[in-house]
Formats: structure tokens, C-alpha cells, sequence
């Protein structure tokens, strides 16, 4: 097992080495298997020696003098469309002339050919030059990906570079209004010890593109990769270095996308842009009830739709259940789920069984949502226990009906937020019946009649299904 070293600074003063997670930016003063942090893994990896604390500072030359603010042009940090319409929903409006963005996703979910998409419209829209550095792909790969796509712009300037003082000897040289660093992981500084990716290198880089920015009026977009668990590598100050934080997600194996806005300083943090991957390219989805509902498809037992709010905006998602007898002769039941919240489930099940009569010993269940999306909040609970009850009785539920409601352990259905938009989107997309909490005091949007349930069994009652098949145990 490693253990804590020390050297001697310049001065013969014995200075300990410290080890940084790469994870998390935790330091440690000696190398442990495990951040104490962030509980990564064989995470911890030994940093350069620390420099002397600084105890008096003397003053120095200012970079600018200090204005009145009213004397400041506010036009400045204006927003400038990047052309793709749904990253600027996600931006709030577009890029501001020396902000700095950064990007982070899986890899290959698609982040490259959205920002290759969006200098294109960028240029195209004469909003000036764009510099893309490339650190993982040679130049003309990318101009073979940006043939295939149509993204081809005599304003848009390629570099391959990993070495940070080559990068800002092109923002010199092209003196772009838009630079993609593609990926900020593979960038390094020769006077900065560690190697590309690292904790000090990554931090370091980040720091030193923000000042190129910010002191040349740059917007600068950051691709950022993740970790297993789905968040931004590297260290944690690299989140707060940069002006916005977006997080690319999308299954490889389903064409939708999502940008999702988590840090903004200069809109909403949580919009959220629908995309969806074509074999020109990608293309942003205005209304993506498309990608999560099949309006054309004859009524079928365990689906149940439902609205969902993906940031601010309310998303049809269509919920599907499949219960069978298990598959193993000794009696073992799978409890399979994809894209919901598999505590959420276990409870919605749990509560069928002893509410409402359904049998689900002995069965397996398999419950999901269409089109990929992830739909983690509670509001979906009473649109999959009808699912699953409509699977077990195979009885379709009634079309164009929604359900909107949070079940307790009590079979009770609790308010969900921002019910008022989810219907308005559902009257929209001619759905006419909704079954909704009670107390909520929606209103009723033209053309959708409502039901205010305040348990399982008004549930089903709502839709008529009540023959017997709700047993109360408890008054």
C-alpha cells in the first residue's frame, strides 16, 4: 500500500505529498484505496508538491480600471443565437461573448456533432469565425464527419492540438467568436505537472481557456467527458470555473438525445432540449410527443400515458406493463424495469397487492417507458399501477385519458408540482380526460374534463372499473 512521502522545498522546510481524487477533487494526505469523500474507487492520485501559503499579498497593476456600472454597456452579455433552436432554449437564448460552456456526456452519445451542428448555423448566420480544437480526432476526420453532415463553412476553422499554449496561439491567430475544445480532458500544459486528464492538468487547463475568453470576448464551449456514475470528470471546481453546465444524455441504442441544463448564469438551470439522431446528422425536436407517444396504435392492455416535466417543460410519456407467470419452475419472480425509478415501482406494486386485489405473487413484471426517456419522479406512480392493473385484468384503458398522481403506502394520491402546465400540454395533444390528485386546483382547460381522485380506489372509480376490484382493508 503507498503511503505519505515528504521532500524538502528550496528553503530545506520538509513539505508531505498530497494525493487529489480525480473524481471529486478531495486531497488526502496519505494514498488510501478509497476517496473518504466520494467514495470512488482507486481514485486518489499524488499531486505535485504544494506551494508556501501566501501571507501578505502587495498591491499591483490592474488589468482595467474600475468603472461606474452605469457606465457599463449591458449589450456586451447579450445572448447571441447559436441557430440550433433547442440548445438555445437550454443556453437561455443563445452564447454570451465570453462565456465559457461546458458539455459533458457519454462517449459516443453525440456531443461532437451536436457542437458540429451548431458552428455551422453559427457561421452560416454570419455570427463570425469558429475555431474548433480537436484533441481526440485528427482534422480531417472531423471534416469527413462535417461533409456527411452538411456542416461545411469557410468560417469554420479546424486545429488538432492537445498542448494548451498551441490553442491559444490559434485563438491569436483566427481570432474566432466562437472556439469548441473537443475535449478538455485531452488538452495539457507543458509548465503544469500530470498528465492530460488529470486532476491539476484539467483544472488548470479550464482555468486558463476561461481567462482567454473572458479577456478576448470569446464564447468558449467545453466538451467534457463523465464517469460511471454520470457525472462530469474531473475535478469539482471545473464546475464552477465555467458559466454553464449541460449535460448531453440519450441511450446510443435509441435516436432521442437530451441537453439538460444544470449550472446557468445566464438563464434557466433547468430547461431541457430534445434532439434526435439521424444518419445526417442531429436535428432538434420541437414537439417530441412524436418520439413518446403512438397515437395510431390500437388500444392495447398495460399502457397508461402520463405528463411529465423534463425541467420546465411537460412531456407526454406513454408507460407500459407487462405482467406473465415467471419464466423459473421453482416460483422466483423478476421485477424488470427500464427508464423508471425502480424503488417507485416496487412501491406502485406493493400497493396493488394489498389494496386494490392484484395478485402479483409468483409473476414477473416488466415496466417501462417508450422512446428511452428516463422518468424518475413520482408523478407517474398512479399512471403505472393503472398499466399494471390494466395488464393484469387485460382490459385496455380508456384512450386519450392521462393520469397524474404521487400513490402513497396508504394507496393515498398525493398533489404533484406544476399540474396547470401537464394538462394544458396534455388538452393540446387531444387528450380529453385527465385523473388528476385532489386539492390540487388545477382549473380545466378547454376540451379535457378532470377528476379529482384522493385515493386508489377514486381512481378507479373515475373510469369505472370499480366492480369489486378495489378492497379496502382499512377504512
Amino acid at each position: 500500500m503507498k503511503t505519505s512521502s515528504t521532500s524538502r522545498s528550496g528553503s530545506g522546510q520538509r513539505v508531505r505529498t498530497e494525493y487529489a481524487c480525480t473524481e471529486c477533487g478531495a486531497v488526502a494526505v496519505k494514498w488510501v484505496g478509497r476517496c473518504p469523500e466520494c467514495q470512488a474507487w482507486g481514485s486518489l492520485t499524488e499531486k505535485g508538491v504544494p506551494r508556501a501559503t501566501l501571507r501578505k499579498v502587495s498591491a499591483g497593476p490592474v488589468n482595467a480600471p474600475a468603472r461606474p456600472m452605469v457606465d457599463i454597456d449591458p449589450e456586451l452579455a447579450v445572448a447571441r443565437p447559436s441557430g440550433v433552436g433547442e440548445l438555445d432554449r437550454v443556453l437561455g437564448g443563445g452564447l454570451v461573448p465570453g462565456s465559457v460552456v461546458l458539455l459533458a456526456g457519454e462517449p459516443g452519445v453525440g456531443k461532437s456533432t451536436l457542437l458540429l451542428s451548431a458552428a455551422q448555423t453559427w457561421a452560416a448566420s454570419g455570427q463570425g469565425r469558429v475555431l474548433i480544437v480537436t484533441g481526440e480526432e485528427s482534422a480531417a476526420q472531423v471534416r469527413l464527419r462535417a461533409e456527411r453532415m452538411g456542416a461545411i463553412h469557410p468560417s469554420i476553422f479546424l486545429a488538432a492540438e492537445t498542448e494548451l499554449s498551441a490553442v491559444l496561439g490559434h485563438l491569436d491567430e483566427v481570432r474566432p467568436e466562437l472556439v469548441v475544445i473537443d475535449s478538455v480532458q485531452t488538452i495539457a500544459a507543458a509548465e503544469v505537472d500530470g498528465s492530460a486528464g488529470g486532476v491539476t492538468q484539467v483544472r488548470a487547463v479550464a482555468a486558463a481557456l476561461t481567462a482567454a475568453a473572458k479577456e478576448r470576448g470569446i464564447a468558449c464551449v467545453l466538451v467534457g467527458h463523465v464517469t460511471k456514475d454520470g457525472s462530469v470528470a474531473g475535478p469539482r471546481t471545473l464546475e464552477h470555473l465555467v458559466d454553464v453546465v449541460l449535460h448531453f444524455e440519450g441511450d446510443r441504442h435509441s435516436p432521442l438525445r437530451m441537453v439538460r441544463g444544470v449550472k446557468n448564469r445566464f438563464g434557466p438551470s433547468d430547461e431541457v432540449g430534445c434532439f434526435r439522431m439521424t444518419a445526417e446528422g442531429i436535428e432538434g425536436l420541437v414537439d417530441p410527443s412524436e418520439v413518446f407517444l403512438n397515437a395510431n396504435r390500437p388500444r392495447v392492455p398495460g399502457t397508461a400515458v402520463t405528463v411529465t416535466m423534463q425541467g420546465r417543460r411537460a412531456l407526454p410519456v406513454e408507460i407500459q406493463a407487462l405482467v406473465g407467470p415467471a419464466a423459473d419452475s421453482a416460483g422466483g419472480a423478476r421485477r424488470t424495469v427500464s427508464g423508471l425509478d425502480a424503488t417507485r415501482v416496487t412501491i406502485a406494486l406493493a400497493v396493488l397487492q394489498r389494496f386494490a386485489g392484484v395478485a402479483l405473487g409468483g409473476k414477473e413484471v416488466i415496466a417501462t417507458t417508450t422512446g428511452g426517456v428516463k422518468v424518475l419522479e413520482p408523478a407517474v406512480d398512479l399512471a403505472l399501477a393503472m398499466a399494471v392493473w390494466s395488464s393484469v385484468r387485460d382490459i385496455p384503458l380508456r384512450p386519450r385519458t392521462i393520469f397524474l398522481g404521487e400513490i402513497g403506502l396508504s394507496a393515498d394520491i398525493r398533489p404533484v408540482p406544476a399540474l396547470s402546465r401537464r394538462l394544458a400540454e396534455a388538452a393540446r395533444l387531444g387528450f380529453d380526460h385527465a385523473v388528476v390528485p385532489a386539492g390540487n386546483s388545477p382549473g380545466e382547460p378547454a376540451g379535457i374534463r378532470v377528476d379529482e381522485v384522493g385515493d386508489l380506489g377514486a381512481a378507479f372509480r373515475a373510469l369505472g372499473n370499480d366492480n369489486g376490484v378495489v378492497r379496502w382493508l382499512r377504512s
